[in-house]
């Protein structure tokens, strides 16, 4: 009974963030990510076709955050973006991660590692980025596109690269 109640909710999910970002079906997602999920939702958040939220308990999006094409987002770990935020295609947010057992523990069996994904106001994450669980970006940060952020980023700093590091501050 639980695996047909997730299978709906992906279909479900999966079928309402295709729909266009027309503003009236961005409220419609919005309206429910809040009714389904309990998560906070902001005013004109964007959510372009082709997004993937999961679950969306323990979300938290701001005001005015645009989230491009491709966005996928794993919230159970939590997952807080502020205001004037944007999301970049291609990116991954990712607020969980399996676990490693010890040898000779099996990696299937291990379970998942939770930890929360902060994004403060005013972000620009490129393209193709990878967010991974417990990092924190500050307040005006930029992250290059194609980056791997596995450390928390300073506020007003541009990072790049595989992992992302410091290129340098904004003027």
């Amino acid at each position: 009974m639980k695996y047909a109640l997730v299978v709906t909710i992906e279909t479900a999910s999966h079928l309402l963030f295709m729909l266009p970002r027309f503003r009236l079906l961005n409220g419609l997602k919005s309206l429910y990510l809040r009714i389904l999920f309990g998560a906070r939702i902001g005013r004109r958040v964007v959510y372009y076709p082709g997004i993937w939220i999961f679950t969306g308990r323990n979300l938290s999006l701001g005001d005015d955050v645009d989230l491009a094409k491709g966005v996928l987002i794993t919230t159970d770990g939590g997952v807080s973006i502020g205001h004037r935020t944007l999301v970049g295609y291609g990116t991954l947010i990712l607020s969980a991660n399996h676990k490693i057992p010890a040898k000779p523990g099996r990696i299937f069996n291990a379970g998942h590692e939770k930890a929360a994904v902060t994004i403060a106001s005013d972000v620009w994450v490129g393209a193709n980025c990878t967010i991974l669980p417990g990092v924190t970006i500050g307040e005006g940060a930029i992250i290059a596109a194609g980056s791997i952020v596995n450390k928390d980023v300073p506020p007003f700093s541009m990072v790049g690269g595989v992992p992302a590091r410091v290129i340098r501050e904004r003027k």
